[in-house]
């Protein structure tokens, strides 16, 4: 039993005509540019994943943080965030509210706003 030849034409096909061949060669061109698409979709993912893996940026919690921080006695603290490395703490002193600027692993003061009324 042998096996049929897929390779080549038969000897019965015919070739094809003109407008046959530029419709083949039309859709091989889509197919290479739907693949191309494709391909880049996939390069887009992949550097999406790798990008978000290499920049990991430590959670706040994990990091050091100073065991005290240094206020006016009679200061009350209203509110407490981190903020591009920052610790910033609104306080309230004799009525008058200013924002403080702390550096977290060493609690060191690094700035004071005052907020003034007009």
């Amino acid at each position: 039993m042998s096996q049929p030849d897929y390779r080549g034409e038969g000897p019965d096909e015919a070739p094809l005509d003109p407008a046959a061949l530029r419709i083949q060669a039309k859709l091989k061109r889509l197919l290479l540019g739907s693949s191309l698409v494709m391909v880049a979709g996939f390069v887009a993912v992949f550097a999406a994943i790798v990008y978000k893996i290499n920049t990991y940026e430590a959670d706040p919690s994990e990091t050091g943080f100073a065991e005290t921080l240094s206020v006016a006695p009679g200061t009350e603290v209203l509110q407490a965030t981190m903020s591009e490395g920052m610790l910033l703490l609104l306080v309230s002193e004799e009525g008058k509210k200013a924002l403080l600027r702390f550096d977290p692993v060493s609690g060191k003061q690094l700035g004071r706003t005052e907020f003034v009324a007009r």
